[in-house]
């Protein structure tokens, strides 16, 4: 872990705000370049991935799809809306921005490296490797060796990822502690799905240390800690960024292990909270948040059709193995309630009881 030169978590937040405010304001009196605008949409992009802010990614969005409008002969303008399309799972329509940009004469590396990350999303993983590797023989430094990282860790090899982790870290030269934090979060992650649960509370514990606000992080650390029979730390993690985020995620997961600790009322209260979200993102967003919406209706939201329905969009959009098996389990979870419904047809309300 590399923290001596590296700036202070809460305080690099706090210049990244003092950033956006700044943009924000030359903005509002005509003051502001493409350039600036571009690196608005990457900053508010930067922050809604570090606190978890839907708000964020929305609002940069907006500028993105504001700035192509106004610039549609700028490739970094399509560049910059590509990015913020892959934010929300608009995969292919990122890969649309990107031939435009480069048509534009964009750098080629940025095209790339965009293009890289719509594959990945998409699990065209063979594609999205080609690129990362000859990124990574051309150029070795933390970001082409961090990218390959993150790839194969989410494609599952996770010991390629560990080992391009710490090459990564070894030539990392900057002083921002984002790129640290999100890298170790990735990682993190990765080891949460292998099961891994003491080796991601490492990586995620990691993360926090480099950035003490860094919300997925934290959602997850709480989710390793349940896991780990830690229910008390889990909601103690969970608390705060359930009753502040706009991200359902985090009242979905305090629905899910507050009634480990008794609590099933606070539970019911949270899980309301989440259903609602995560309909309201659902219609504005479908492609960003059928997985996360499909995992919730499967377990402490309760309807395996809507689940269904949900993995069924998720796999259409990514075509990855937490896609497959998240369908799987949709698919497994109606079938066993259809039984449940034939079965036994007095059993309850599943049962159609009364009709």
């Amino acid at each position: 872990m590399i923290e001596g030169g590296v700036t202070n978590g809460t305080i690099a937040l706090r210049n990244l705000r003092a950033q956006i405010e700044t943009l924000e304001a030359e903005a509002a009196v005509g003051g502001r370049s493409v350039d600036e605008r571009v690196r608005l949409i990457g900053l508010v992009a930067l922050r809604g991935t570090i606190v978890g802010a839907i708000a964020d990614y929305e609002w940069a969005q907006e500028l993105a799809d504001r700035l192509v409008g106004d610039a549609i002969t700028s490739a970094a303008a399509f560049l910059a809306r590509a990015h913020v399309r892959a934010l929300f799972h608009r995969f292919t329509d990122a890969l649309e921005d990107l031939e435009v940009a480069e048509w534009l004469v964009a750098a080629p590396d940025l095209v790339d490296h965009e293009r890289a990350a719509a594959f990945q999303g998409l699990g065209r993983y063979e594609e999205a490797l080609g690129i990362r590797e000859a990124a990574a023989r051309c150029a070795p430094s933390f970001n082409s060796l961090g990218a390959l990282a993150m790839l194969h860790a989410e494609s599952g090899d996770a010991e390629r990822a560990l080992h391009l982790h710490a090459e990564s870290l070894r030539r990392y030269r900057g002083v921002s502690p984002f790129p640290l934090a999100i890298l170790d979060f990735q990682l993190g992650v990765m080891c949460m799905r292998k099961g891994n649960f003491h080796r991601a509370q490492h990586h995620l514990t990691a993360a926090l240390r480099y950035v003490p606000a860094y919300g997925p992080a934290q959602g997850h650390l709480a989710e390793v800690e349940a896991e780990l029979g830690h229910a008390e730390t889990a909601v103690a993690l969970l608390y705060p960024l359930a009753s502040t985020s706009d991200d359902p995620d985090y009242a979905g997961q305090l629905a899910r292990i507050l009634p480990y600790i008794g609590s099933t009322e606070d539970s019911r209260h949270w899980r309301r909270q989440a259903a609602d979200r995560y309909d309201e993102l659902i219609a504005r967003h479908p492609e960003a948040f059928a997985d996360h919406a499909a995992e919730f209706w499967l377990d402490i939201g309760g309807d395996p059709d809507k689940a269904l329905r949900l993995a069924t969009l998720n796999l259409e959009v990514r075509r990855t193995p937490r896609a497959r098996e998240l369908l799987h389990q949709a698919v497994l979870a109606t079938n066993s309630r259809e039984q449940d419904f034939y079965v036994c047809p007095a059993a309850g309300p599943r049962s159609g009881a009364g009709h």
